[in-house]
């Protein structure tokens, strides 16, 4: 088990480690101590375990017994709830009502083994003083959209055999995540499903270099154009791409790969709808949620949960427990972290300084539920990973709870991919400001794991572009042959790559790539809809581009390969910070060292330097990766597993050793230290 905050109160947590937070003491101190009263009150201070605490799906739903069914329900507001469906000709039985149990509004129902049958379609009919409605039970584990009358149902599923699961959780490993959504993996128009993306993507992944994949858009949700972030029924597999079975199926492939399997879980809000989701699912707007203005988020057209409930904390910490126990999960992703943690869900705020995180803007219930949820699922698999998206920077996400952290394991620098589109669209070549980008790329706290990414799906989507499609414009579609000579094209190659470069070689603990942007994949994400005639065409990955030799698509593959795997040989995930060695911003230039290696880039459009001094311990060095090698798409002008050796005095510093370089224009190059030939 992770270490977890041993004494909140203790007038030194590790956190204040961190001097410009000690004005802040008094408040951070009350806010961990809030997060361990929580917990205190929930495990009535020691004497039950959270995973005890944490058994919603367990107690609510349907479930199968030895001598039947039975059949729970929360609904505090409710005067009275039918199960209609196939078993009841979609009418009002009374055979199928349930009793109201506990006075907090407990209902229940216990049936034949007869009464109900697998993939039998069912929902519920609340009633409530003054209304009734359709609704679908708070903790179903199967829904299904009807193709013709488009409305969804809950069905049963209880298939005779329970999978058999064939392969553990691979051990831990350096954190290259490869994310996805299955609904897209695929070339051809409509939507993926569990079966394709097994048996063609994760072979692509694993060839990749990859060691973990993150799935979007698992957890159901009415709207496919949501990409999966307003969530309805959240213990149920998106039925749209396949059975339970089939998601477990997928899992323990990746894990025959030896690829880790995170999920998008999204706790930060719930869909709006009624039918489907959560929203008046007894008749009131409170049940599950804040009630008046603060139980809408106003942006994104959805319900905010009230973490200040008892039963909430349990419906939440038993969603976490449901993926990990039933579907194997090593993961997972919190969606939306800054919008739980801040009443104003951190809407056009900047967070220039410590002050914008300690006022009294921040949602103390938001923050234990963060802090519960890492206690809980680092307590029922050690090595579970959970990253937050994070937008803020508040301090202390990533920390660990015994330094006086919410204790996340990572978080996300999104301040990297947003960097990358500002030089992108403000600035030209020649103008880059490489201390700035250094800044930023390096940007992150001490007591804090980080993950880099160029971009994620969020720079991929419509309203965007992708850092190809800002490189090539429309050019993408008609200059990316391999023999194609045009500037645009080996500007665009050869700045997608260094991009990419530098980001992971820089980056804190883990690396993030979107689906096909490995290989620069054309044109935005964008889900079909009203606005674009319902159309697939920009909701799948043209994986036909990569495999064309022809093309260069092929190439950043190539490189992509190359440059995990570089950096998986040397630790580079492992390391210490980057030492910036120097920054010339009239050259263009930047070189710095890692993990032994130094690494060194030339973004000047036009201007190749000859036997340009470069700091460097004394020895021999050998490259081991180059941008501009032909068969990643460059114009070769570097001889492959060159050895340099150093030279005592220089041009700089005469009391250093140096390396003496020949850089091309738009190329980086790696050096390794070792003997060399």
């Amino acid at each position: 088990m992770k270490e977890c905050c041993k004494d909140p109160c203790s007038p030194d947590p590790g956190i204040f480690r961190d001097s410009f937070l000690l004005p802040h003491r008094e408040e951070i101190l009350r806010r961990i101590g809030h997060c361990q009263q929580k917990y205190e009150r929930i495990t009535q201070k020691g004497h039950r375990s959270l995973e005890k605490f944490a058994m919603y799906h367990k107690e609510f739903g349907l479930h199968r017994l030895n001598s039947g069914w039975i059949f729970r329900e929360w609904a505090p507001n409710a005067t009275a709830i039918h199960i209609i469906g196939e078993m009841t000709q979609w009418q009002i039985d009374p055979e199928f009502c349930l009793e109201r149990k506990t006075a907090d509004g407990v209902w229940e129902a216990s049936f034949p083994l007869g009464a109900f049958f697998h993939k039998a379609l069912y929902r519920l009919v609340v009633t409530w003083k003054g209304g009734r409605g359709d609704r679908l039970p708070t903790a179903v584990t199967r829904v299904v959209q009807d193709p013709d009358s488009l409305i969804f149902n809950a069905q049963v599923w209880e298939p005779e055999s329970p999978y058999m699961w064939r392969h553990s959780s691979p051990d831990p490993a350096d954190l290259f995540i490869y994310e996805t959504h299955v609904g897209m993996a695929q070339e051809t128009w409509g939507v993926g499903t569990f079966k394709e993306f097994e048996t063609r993507v994760l072979p692509r992944i694993k060839t990749a270099g990859y060691t973990a994949i993150q799935i979007m858009a698992v957890q159901e949700h009415p709207y496919y154009g949501s990409f999966g972030y307003h969530v309805t029924n959240f213990f149920a597999v998106s039925s749209r791409f396949g059975t339970p079975e089939e998601f477990k199926s997928l899992v323990d492939a990746a894990h025959g790969l030896d690829l880790k399997v995170f999920m998008d879980v999204v706790h930060s809000h719930s869909s709006s709808n009624e039918i489907e989701g959560l929203s008046r699912f007894d008749g009131s707007l409170d049940q599950f949620f804040h009630s008046g203005d603060r139980g809408i988020h106003r942006l994104w057209d959805s319900r905010c949960f009230d973490y200040g409930k008892p039963m909430v904390l349990n419906f939440l910490l038993s969603n976490l427990r449901y993926w990990i126990e039933e579907f194997h999960l090593d993961g997972f992703r919190f969606d939306g972290v800054t919008s739980m943690l801040f009443y104003d869900h951190g809407l056009g705020r900047a967070f220039t300084c410590y002050d914008d995180y300690y006022g009294n803007s921040v949602d103390l219930d938001a923050l234990a539920y963060l802090y519960l949820a890492n206690r809980f699922v680092h307590a029922m698999i050690p090595n579970c990973v959970t990253i937050a998206e994070e937008v803020s920077g508040y301090p202390g996400i990533a920390t660990s709870q015994s330094d006086g952290g919410t204790g996340f394991d990572y978080r996300y620098a999104m301040g990297i991919p947003d960097f990358w589109i500002r030089l992108l669209k403000e600035y030209r070549d020649e103008q880059w400001p490489l201390s700035l980008l250094w800044q930023e790329l390096n940007s992150r706290r001490e007591d804090e794991r980080t993950i880099s990414y160029a971009e994620s799906h969020d720079q991929a989507m419509v309203g965007d572009k992708t850092l190809m499609m800002h490189l090539m414009g429309r050019a993408i579609y008609s200059c990316m042959e391999r023999t194609n000579t045009s500037i645009t094209t080996f500007r665009a190659v050869a700045l997608h790559k260094m991009i990419r470069l530098i980001t992971l070689a820089t980056a804190g603990n883990g690396y993030l790539n979107f689906m096909g942007n490995e290989f620069g994949h054309p044109e935005w994400i964008d889900f079909p809809s009203a606005a674009n005639n319902w159309s697939y065409q920009h909701a799948r990955r043209q994986w036909s581009l990569v495999d064309n030799e022809d093309l260069m698509f092929s190439c950043l593959a190539r490189f992509d390969r190359a440059m995990v795997k570089t950096a998986k040989d040397h630790g580079i995930l492992n390391a210490s910070r980057a030492r910036l060695i120097f920054v010339h911003e009239a050259d263009k230039t930047i070189g710095f060292m890692r993990a032994g290696m130094i690494f060194v880039f030339n973004f000047h459009p036009d201007k190749s330097f000859v036997d340009y001094p470069v700091n460097a311990p004394t020895g021999r060095f050998k490259m081991v990766l180059d941008t501009d090698a032909t068969g990643f798409g460059g114009h070769g002008r570097l001889r492959a597993d060159q050895v340099h050796l150093t030279l005592k005095g220089g041009a700089i510093q005469n009391d250093n050793s140096q390396l003496s370089l020949y850089l091309p224009a738009r190329t980086a190059i790696v050096l390794a230290p070792g003997k060399g030939q």
